[in-house]
Order: structure tokens, then sequence, then C-alpha cells
């Protein structure tokens, strides 16, 4: 099995869609495609995929910022490995990579969310070296007050 972590491009941003479905199969699937479009025109938007034997298996979008209490952070979002391939360790191996990246960009930190409903993902973040300093909320501002 050949892995392969590495950025990706704008031009090739679409390839996450279909990992991407997995993740948030709501939003209708052309708003979506419009989202993340956009999303990689923002300078501080990096997309990192996770390829094993030249496919698409994993991705990770990542948000720089720098925050007065912590400096430089990194958010990883809408991380998702593909489900063959989970507890594999495959994921440690991905965050390792996003760890090195990041730091080497000046990262002090990284911060990130994850559905509270998604207790595997609490374990594995908490494997990884994580804590919970805080809750994230969300308030709709659209009328129809729907999340996707």
């Amino acid at each position: 099995m050949k892995i392969h972590i590495q950025t990706i491009q704008s031009e090739e941003i679409l390839t996450i869609i279909p990992l991407l479905v997995k993740l948030n199969s709501k939003t209708p699937l052309p708003l979506l495609k419009e989202r993340v479009l956009e999303m990689s025109l923002f300078s501080n938007y990096e997309c990192i995929g996770l390829y094993i034997n030249d496919q698409l298996t994993g991705i990770c979008g990542l948000w720089y910022s720098t925050r007065h209490y912590i400096g430089k952070t990194v958010e990883p979002d809408h991380v998702i490995i593909d489900e063959s391939l989970r507890g594999k360790k495959i994921g440690n191996q991905f965050f390792s990579w996003i760890d090195n990246h990041v730091k080497n960009k000046g990262c002090e930190a990284i911060e990130l969310n994850t559905y509270s409903g998604n207790t595997k993902s609490h374990k594995f973040y908490y494997n990884q070296g994580y804590d919970i300093y805080g809750f994230h909320f969300l308030k709709v501002l659209r009328d129809d007050k729907n999340f996707y």
C-alpha cells in the first residue's frame, strides 16, 4: 500500500466532493460544489489529500488565522478518511503529516471542532494529544434556519 499526502491545488479541489458528501450529506450538491470552489480561492484555506495507491482516500481542509491568545493557528475542517481504511493507523500518519506541515508554516497551535455525537473522532483526537477547551456554538442567520 503506497501512501502519499499532499496539498490539493485549487484546480483539483472538486476531487474532494465524493469524500465530502459522505461527511456532509445535507448540503445540496450544486451548493456544496459552489462553496468548495469559493473556499479554494481564500488565501487562508488549504486542502490536504491522503492518497493510497494514487486514489484520494482522505481529506482535511486547513483554515489559517492568528489568534490573540495563542498566535498563528490552524483549524482542520471536514476531516474524513474512507471508512474502509479506518482502524489501520492511517489517520495517525495523516495527522502526523499535518502537524509537521503546519509547524513548518509557523503555526503554534491547532484548534478543531468535531460533532458532539461523533465519539469515535473524540477518541482519535484525544489520542492525538488534543484536549477539550470549550464548546462550538452556531447560529443560522438564514430565514429557513436550516443547517446545510
